[in-house]
């Protein structure tokens, strides 16, 4: 038995030509796509990514997604609904639920009642914008941002739809949409990821925690080096990162290229791309050895920081200590940062968990909104706020006027995006007078995820994958469009 013979027996026909059509077909792309190539912006440095992209001259050059795992109730949050409180504990009317199908949690209800939201809402900025009391930060920027009141999903469950949200399909297995940026795009910088991922601690005991992992933020059929890096907010942000006791610099910099000198010898002979994926993430790593401590190490913040940032910015694993590490992530050419948010599960005790969880995020992402602002950043830094779907008008459980708790809907659901060529101070979508249908401009997830696409200049139509022998996207095979009306 010899394992490189074998590796190059066992290769198929199929994998054969695709290797050489993938060579002789790069050739004849890039000579193809040149005069496009030269024609756009190369104002900052790009490192890896596809020469046919971006399309299009970008308005957004990175993304801050901002995930409130476990999906906000809009009603409660950016979707006022003041007829509500006239049908607190009637029954959800047949002619609005039309049949859709609704979970296993509140399938077996006798009753459907009616639970109006307990807070109170103001209109807020030029557009008007009814937002709740428990979002005073977000009320603030309200000429930033554009809310977007239509959103809906075929998920209803929160595995499969936040899935489906960050990768285009409800099954996992497929690129989540940060890895494909990093495919895409490439990266701005040598010495840090091109994707990054953080997740944020909950504030309050009985809020409902979702089951979170690395297949949210993986590369999928993509090279494993587009998978995003989890990172921690403290003194130790990247597991494994540091040398181990005894083992110095030199030394460590001496096994690398011996490393990679084997890694190479493997490549020539088997040609397996992963070979040399792995060789650059051992050099990611060493160059982050340097790089992450510098980035992490909030002695270099101002005072001022704090100030608008709140002290809980200095906390490890808080949402404000996440948030402002992808301020400063972004700052220093990171592509793509995604920071997860569990505890917006409120199956129960609503009226109680709400405040706290908006508590958490408010003032961080306003503050972020104003430092990229003062850094010159905004205007090419697209942010993104929202969940995975809707929740119910009527109550799971048990309701009182002050208690109530709201199960899944996919039908309708509310979120916000910032910056990076989107149109500020614009609410988009209507619901109907119950939060349950949409009653005019509907927003998909896959259209969506067009617009997040165009936004960075890439044709989601255009933007594919060879997968299996088909041309992958992430919006998938069925039609999706980009949301003109919320670009600036």
């Amino acid at each position: 038995m010899h394992p490189v013979k074998d590796a190059i027996l066992a290769e198929t026909r199929r994998q054969f030509f695709g290797k050489v059509a993938m060579g002789v077909g790069g050739l004849a792309l890039s000579s193809l796509m040149a005069e496009d190539a030269f024609g756009l912006p190369q104002d900052e440095p790009s490192f890896g990514g596809l020469p046919s992209l971006p399309h299009f001259a970008p308005k957004a050059k990175r993304c801050i997604y901002l995930h409130m795992m476990g999906a906000p109730p809009q009603m409660d949050l950016l979707d006022y609904k003041p007829k509500m409180r006239d049908w607190y504990d009637k029954d959800l009317p047949d002619s609005i639920r039309q049949g859709q199908r609704l979970t296993t949690m509140t399938s077996g209800q006798a009753r459907f009642p009616i639970a109006p939201s307990v807070f109170e809402f103001n209109q807020h900025g030029q557009s008007g914008a009814w937002i709740s009391e428990i979002l005073p930060y977000t009320a603030r920027m309200a000429d930033d941002i554009a809310i977007i009141r239509s959103m809906h999903t075929d998920a209803i469950n929160h595995e499969p739809g936040i899935t489906f949200i960050q990768t285009g399909q409800q099954i996992p297995g497929r690129p989540c949409i940060g890895a494909w940026f990093a495919y895409g795009l490439g990266s701005m910088n040598e010495d840090l990821p091109t994707f990054v991922v953080m997740n944020a601690e909950k504030s309050h005991p009985k809020s409902g925690v979702q089951a979170i992992s690395a297949k949210l933020w993986s590369a999928g059929f993509l090279s494993p080096e587009y998978a995003g890096v989890r990172m921690r907010t403290g003194t130790d942000p990247v597991l494994y990162l540091r040398d181990p006791d005894g083992v110095s610099r030199d030394v460590r910099r001496q096994m690398l290229d011996g490393l990679a000198d084997l890694n190479r010898v493997q490549h020539e002979q088997i040609g397996s791309p992963e070979t040399l994926a792995r060789i650059q993430q051992y050099e990611m790593a060493f160059r982050m050895q340097s790089s992450v401590p510098e980035m992490a190490d909030l002695s270099s913040e101002p005072e001022s920081t704090f100030e608008r940032w709140g002290e809980d910015a200095k906390q490890p694993g808080k949402f404000q200590n996440a948030a402002l590490m992808a301020r400063r992530l972004v700052e220093r050419g990171v592509r793509f940062v995604q920071i997860y948010h569990r505890g917006w599960d409120v199956h129960a005790f609503a009226p109680e968990v709400l405040p706290a969880q908006a508590r958490d995020v408010d003032r961080a992402a306003w503050a972020l909104i104003q430092d990229l602002k003062e850094r010159g950043l905004f205007d090419e830094t697209l942010v993104i706020w929202g969940g995975e779907f809707g929740r119910t008008i009527y109550s799971q459980g048990r309701l009182t006027p002050t208690d109530y708790g709201r199960d899944h809907h996919p039908r309708c659901f509310s979120l916000w995006m910032a910056g990076g060529g989107v149109k500020g101070g614009v609410v988009y979508g209507e619901t109907d007078d119950f939060s349950y249908n949409i009653v005019k401009d509907p927003v998909h997830i896959r259209d969506f995820q067009a617009t997040i696409l165009h936004l960075f200049g890439i044709d989601h139509q255009r933007f594919t994958h060879k997968h299996r022998g088909l041309d992958a996207k992430l919006t998938g095979v069925e039609p999706a469009r980009v949301v003109r009306e919320l670009l600036a």
